[in-house]
């Protein structure tokens, strides 16, 4: 259709002008954004930017004529534009975004309608990767799109329910306003900053808790929480601020507004943690520690204990060992409270206490474990599964906090009582059955090898729930029967193509726990778990391609160098039931090209590393077994690899000649490449693990790939490993070598930070002619001249690398 832009534009511009029915006028928006989508090149898509004023009015008549269900439609359409193609609307940003906000700002509207036009302006601002830094040159209507979610937090009603605390509905109270108008707080401060947004909040949030209403009150303590991911680091630099402000409110005498000061200082715990905890512990935890006092307001009680367990994720025992004393007790007294919920938000902190504090917390065994016992034997009802499920966690975590000795003896009662549970069949719902998957792991982790008994209990239903199949339901992706319209909050969607996908999230999570947890047991028992490998390694190895849940593809990764030692381990130590070596052989045949292929279609980066880490421990493992095809897919693997990470470098490096580019960009730029740096630091481990496996046989392999590595890396890097393992056949070439060594050394710009790394592997190589090669060089001249070059400071895994080097030769 690109041939006929010019009559197409004509059409759509008379659609759009002229049309009398405002069903046409949508149909053209439509057409119009569909057709831009559709353009792959930006001066294509420019012709049709005159188009934007008719495409506004559109929305804006049908507004004015009482016309909103056309509206909703329209501003849907625009949404979309502005989620793929932002820049589109950069000429004339202000007045679109300038037109959105005016939507949002008129009560007389519908939510849905409003809400929408939200969307539209956070959309705009999500919209990084194609349009960095745009939203952020528009401050007077951040300014004003923050004042349209303030004031949606207002809209909250003083429910009965949320004090009488009978039931577990936090929310009661809350409305649609509310709710959209926190998600969106959250979404504006990661997608926009902390720069933009701390400036914007300092000016608003006083006045709303200076006013005398309370919901102004709750509505900038639950705004500070919900913007605190985003704004972490400009946050930190004003700690004492917001530690006072969220502190002086722990006094409110609305207990609504204690509430939410109470779940601000959980937040702020997690986002600005461990800075928090450091400075302000003398102060929060005994805030916190009072709140716990509130017997007025149970909800209260029950958050607080929720928010000594974010303080204590995020600190070390020797700022909480102080504070034991005062924290256990008054747990212990919520433990025996009436109200279901202060006993589940009072074991969940004491389960973090014990998991923070170590071995500090043994001196409050003795008093906390028959309480934990007793809830674990009594809470049989249907109504307290959930408080069951905590204890399990919290006896667990508890007996890994005081270790084996302490433990043992409740252990065995524990475990029978869990035995006994499981054998009892539990309903398909059951919040139990992820809790203890969790808890036997902790109970292996703790006992260690005197776990083995329970492992034919263990076993069977973590099989069949890391084998679950995900629930998923298929709709056509325009079918407005959606499927998240429904009020299970447990089904996630995601569009692909003109297809929606809803999955069940909660058996995604228990999968995702199961498979973690044979990671565990694998790690734990080592040659232990041999018997259990022809199982496991099916169940795994077809999940490192499961793109429904990344958690799950993360443990069947981690499990498969754990799989691997458990059955070399196994058949060193004559533990393999008569199996020997071609097992192992058998085994790595069916890991290691399942690895590789996963790598090739991975689409998350941080897992393309963590792969390529298994990679590299199962090569160290089995590496000897591999044969040359393997050694080649590997190899062409890794090409691919550095090829897909350089091309993202290269976009990356294009969006930062984008017209609005600005500082905070650069930083979000700056860790997105460090990321793409583990990667290469996880290529060059493989390489050396290779090199180190085959030695000279690889060094063929090593020359095709030195193409696609940094030349001047390549070279130093293959050089070092050859001059390790090179042996006779690298003799007459030390002398050529020590002098290209030298001239990158002795290079006036050696030290820059492009080329700090090429240094550092050239002070490595050197050293490897020291501690190889000394009978082939004048030693006298060459070792002082290495030992100049140290300590090396770039490179860490390199500088490992050489110190120890310098260790071993001064031990010889």
């Amino acid at each position: 259709m690109v041939p006929h832009i010019k009559e197409l534009h004509a059409v759509f511009l008379h659609s759009l002008g002229n049309s009398p029915s405002p069903d046409v006028k949508i149909a053209a928006l439509n057409a119009v954004i569909n057709f831009i989508q559709c353009l792959t090149s930006s001066g294509d898509r420019d012709r049709f930017q005159d188009l934007l004023p008719a495409m506004m009015k559109t929305l804006m008549e049908s507004l004015n004529n009482g016309n909103e269900a056309t509206a909703q439609d329209a501003l849907e359409l625009l949404i979309e534009l502005a989620g793929t193609e932002p820049r589109f609307l950069r000429r004339q940003i202000v007045e679109v975004v300038g037109a959105m906000l005016q939507i949002a700002e008129a009560d007389t509207l519908e939510e849905a309608t409003r809400h929408l036009a939200i969307e539209f302006v956070i959309t705009l601002a999500e919209a990084r990767e194609r349009a960095p830094g745009m939203m952020r040159k528009l401050p007077q209507f951040i300014s004003r799109l923050f004042a349209i979610l303030m004031r949606m937090l207002l809209d909250i009603e003083d429910e009965a329910s949320w004090h009488t605390a009978e039931t577990e509905d936090e929310d009661a109270g809350e409305t649609g306003n509310y709710s959209v108008g926190q998600e969106c707080l959250d979404r504006l401060a990661i997608s926009l900053g902390g720069n933009t947004i701390v400036p914007v909040a300092s000016e608003q949030l006083p006045a709303y808790l200076a006013a005398p209403e309370w919901q102004k009150h709750h509505a900038a303590l639950i705004a500070l929480a919900q913007i605190a991911e985003g704004c972490g680091k400009v946050m930190i630099k004003n700690l004492e601020q917001v530690v006072a402000m969220v502190l002086n409110s722990f006094q409110d005498p609305h207990p609504r507004v204690r509430w939410a000061a109470i779940n601000a200082i959980g937040q702020l715990s997690t986002d600005l943690g461990p800075d928090l905890q450091v400075q302000y512990h003398q102060r929060v935890l005994p805030a916190l520690a009072a709140a716990m006092d509130d017997f007025q307001n149970p909800r209260v009680q029950a958050h607080a204990a929720s928010a000594l367990l974010n303080f204590s994720e995020n600190c070390t025992p020797d700022i909480l060992t102080p504070y034991l004393d005062g924290v256990v007790s008054k747990l212990l007294v919520l433990l025996q409270n009436g109200k279901q919920m202060v006993q589940e938000g009072a074991l969940t902190a004491l389960a973090s206490v014990a998991d923070s504090s170590q071995e500090h917390f043994q001196k409050y065994y003795d008093a906390v474990m028959p309480y934990l016992k007793a809830i674990l034997v009594n809470a049989t009802d249907k109504s307290n599964r959930m408080l069951r499920a905590k204890s399990m966690e919290c006896i667990s975590l508890v007996g890994m906090a005081v270790g084996k000795d302490k433990f043992r003896d409740d252990a065995k009662q524990v475990m029978e009582v869990l035995m006994a549970l499981q054998g009892s069949g539990m309903e398909a719902d059951d919040p139990t059955t992820s809790y203890m998957l969790q808890a036997w792991a902790r109970l292996c982790k703790c006992l260690g090898q005197d776990f083995l008994p329970y492992m034919s209990v263990v076993m069977p239903p973590l099989l069949q729930s890391a084998q679950l199949k995900p629930d998923v339901t298929i709709t056509s992706a325009d079918d407005n029967s959606d499927i998240d319209d429904s009020d299970d909050e447990s089904i996630e969607t995601i569009t692909l193509g003109d297809k929606r996908i809803g999955i069940k999230t909660s058996v995604l999570e228990e999968k995702a726990t199961a498979c973690n947890m044979l990671c565990c047991y694998a790690d734990e028992l080592k040659e232990g778990f041999f018997p259990w490998i022809d199982q496991v390694a099916p169940t795994l190895v077809p999940l490192l391609k499961f793109y429904f849940h990344d958690e799950v593809r993360k443990a069947a990764v981690s499990a498969m160098p754990e799989l691997l030692l458990s059955a070399k381990l196994a058949i060193e130590k004559g533990q393999a039931q008569g199996r020997n070596e071609t097992y192992i052989k058998q085994l790595s045949d069916y890991i290691v090209p399942a690895l590789v292929e996963a790598l090739h279609k991975e689409p998350d980066t941080e897992i393309c590393a963590n792969i390529l880490d298994a990679l590299n421990e199962c090569l160290q493992i089995a590496g000897p077994l591999l044969d040359e095809s393997q050694v080649r897919s590997i190899v062409e693997e890794i090409k691919q690899v550095i090829t897909a990470s350089s091309s993202r470098k290269r976009e990356r490096a294009e969006r930062t000649k984008a017209e609005d580019f600005d500082d905070e960009e650069k930083e979000l730029i700056k860790e997105e490449n460090e990321q793409e740096e583990e990667v290469f630091d996880q290529v060059g481990e493989i390489l050396g693990t290779l090199i180190k496996t085959f030695k000279a046989s690889f060094l063929p392999f090593f020359d095709e790939l030195s193409s696609y590595l940094t030349p001047m890396w390549a070279a130093l890097y293959g050089l070092g490993v050859c001059l390790e393992f090179g042996g006779i056949v690298i003799k007459p070439l030390v002398g050529e070598a020590l002098s290209r060594l030298n001239a990158v050394i002795q290079h006036p710009n050696a030290l820059q930070a492009e080329n700090v790394m090429a240094y550092d592997n050239a002070v490595s190589a050197l050293g490897k002619i020291c501690q190889f090669h000394r009978d082939s060089i004048d030693a006298a001249q060459v070792i002082p001249a290495w030992l100049n070059c140290l300590p090396i400071k770039g490179d860490l895994i390199e500088a490992k690398v050489v110190h120890d080097q310098l260790c071993s030769m001064v031990e010889r």
